[in-house]
Parts: structure tokens; sequence; C-alpha cells
């Protein structure tokens, strides 16, 4: 099989990421690229010696839809538009990063068109594809399930523009956090039901924050999980920056009966039990192993690789709205 053929649509931070993998591999050619910003879609053709440059995803498709194996949609939460339509239109698998869209209906529109296509499809769920995780998920069956798992991911308010306008972003449990939530459903399976509280007032818009910021400050979701285990992830942007290098720790710390699994964010994992304690390094970038698996599906048809295709991450979308329901109505919301 010759190099697979990649279609980036979207060429700002999160696509940079993934940039760094497909540069690295041999396996891989970028022949398109897409961005309404000049000046990010002339460099990342640099990158690859491409000469395919346009200014939206229209364009990509109708000059390249031919030459692509798969496409790569790094794009804000409300401008996805019929990006993934056109790729199932098209017959072409994807990869799409994370929140994959606010709207939940057209979301499902998506998912049954990946279905019915039989499409292989990613979303960039990267904690999933961590080294970190796999010790957890390996070691955590020989221990008795059961106990309290918190969970936070608390800093400033990012710098991208549709982050402060939670119609925008849909709030930072659904844009950020939502990467600790579906890292809970990788290890606990599906939840029960979610209670959720948000709170606004310390961040003044205007001040240390745009004109328009009307986003929660923070907020808490409590999760019931099968097995007794009871998860609290709390989501917080008020943090000075002069203040980030206090900021409380994020990540996830798992405590059950005879073991504790403190998961810091994307750099090392301790594990204490009672007779020892271990602080592991991650060893491996998640961005590219997630990207290694995506490529190597395309090449072998084996979707097993793949730890979050559009369906499931679906479900992760859903339960970050069904949590921001709870924060609006103060209801306990319960899943089938």
């Amino acid at each position: 099989m010759g190099k697979i053929r990649l279609g980036l649509i979207g060429c700002g931070g999160r696509a940079k990421a993934h940039m760094k993998s497909w540069v690295k591999m041999e396996n891989v050619a970028v022949v398109a690229v897409a961005d309404p910003i000049e000046e990010r879609r002339v460099a990342a053709a640099q990158m690859f010696g491409c000469t395919n440059i346009y200014a939206n995803h229209t364009e990509l498709y109708d000059n390249c839809a031919k030459e692509l194996d798969a496409v790569i949609i790094c794009v804000e939460p409300t401008a996805h538009a019929d990006i993934e339509l056109r790729a199932i239109e098209l017959g072409i698998p994807f990869l799409v990063e994370k929140p994959m869209t606010l709207d939940l209906d057209f979301a499902d529109r998506i998912a049954a068109g990946v279905k019915e296509k039989n499409l292989i499809t990613c979303v960039g769920f990267q904690d999933r594809y961590q080294d970190l995780t796999d010790i957890i998920k390996e070691e955590m069956p020989k221990h008795k399930p059961g106990g309290l798992v918190w969970g936070s991911w608390v800093g400033g308010i990012p710098g991208v523009w549709w982050w402060q306008k939670k119609d925008d972003c849909g709030g930072q449990l659904v844009e950020q956090n939502i990467h600790l939530l579906d890292e809970l459903r990788y290890l606990f399976g599906e939840p029960l039901s979610v209670y959720a509280t948000a709170s606004r007032g310390i961040v003044k818009a205007g001040e240390g924050a745009s004109a328009e910021y009307d986003t929660d400050d923070h907020s808490t979701a409590v999760f019931r999980f099968p097995n007794n285990v009871t998860a609290t992830l709390v989501s917080g942007c008020y943090i000075k920056p002069q203040q980030n290098a206090r900021r409380p720790r994020c990540g996830l710390y798992i405590t059950l009966e005879d073991i504790i699994f403190d998961y810091r964010l994307r750099n090392n994992l301790i594990i204490e039990t009672p007779a020892e304690t271990r602080d592991i390094p991650r060893k491996a970038d998640q961005t590219e192993t997630l990207d290694v698996a995506f490529i190597k599906a395309l090449e072998t048809g084996d979707r097993s690789l793949i730890r979050s295709d559009y369906e499931d991450a679906l479900k992760s979308l859903k339960i970050c709205f069904a949590a921001n329901k709870s924060m609006e109505t103060g209801e306990v919301i319960y899943f089938d």
C-alpha cells in the first residue's frame, strides 16, 4: 500500500500537534490543507511540501476529494458546518477534534451517516491513548472495585476567542474537561447519573476576560458509575495567570480499597499501595499514539486500534451536555 494521503481542515493550535506526528511518518503524505487564515494554511502547506492550499473545506473537497484517504478536522466547536457530512457523502474517513459540535441533533446525523457508510472515524480523546492510562486500565481489575474518584481541570481562561462565550464553547466541561469525563468512561464504563452545579461572578467580563465573557467560572459534576464508584469532576477557569504555578493539580485521583492511582494530567502516574509507592512518568506523546492508531486502522482496516470512534465519542459529548442541563435545572439526570 502507498502512503496514506491526508487533507487537513483547520491548521491552528490543535492541528499543529497532529502535524508533528504526520511529519515524522514516512507512510503519510499531507496532500491538501484548508484554513481561513492565510498565514496558517501557508505554513502548514510548507511543512509538508503541499501545493493544494485552500481557504475553506468546500474548496478542498471540490478540488481534492479523489486524492484523499482521510481528512483531519481541527476547527472550533461552532465551525463544523457540513465538514463531516461532505466527508460522509464522499466516503472519506475522518479524524475530528473534540468537542465535535455543540449541536447534538447534528452529531446524531453525522453518527448515522458514518454508520450507513461504514466509515473509519476517530475523535481526539487523547488521554485514552496514554501509556499511563494503559497502566491504570491493566492494574485496576486486579483490585476490589468501588470507591471515590476526584477529577480536576482548574486554571485560567484559554486564549482562543470562542472559549469565553458559552454559546460558542459549551462551557468548560464540554470544551475542555470532556477529556477527563471521557477518561472516566474509558476506565469505569457508562455513568448511571449526574448532578452538577456551576457558579459565575468571580471573572468579570472586560476585566481579565473579553467583554463577551459569560461562561461558568467553575462547575462541579458528580457522576455515579457501576460497581459503587462515584466520581466528582471539577472545572474552573478563574485562576489568575500569576497564580498558575500554584493552581490545583489537574488529573484524576482514584481511591480504591487497597490502591490509589494519582494520575497527574499527561505528566505522570503515582500508584500507592500498602506495600509501595511508584511514580511513573509519561513516556509517549498521546497525540502521536492516537495518530499512529488512526493511520494503522486506515492501512489495515483494524478498527480495534481506535479507542474512541465518532459513535463512542458522542456518548461523552451527550453526558457533558446532560451535566450542563443539571447545572441549569438543579435536577439529577439519569442515564438509560
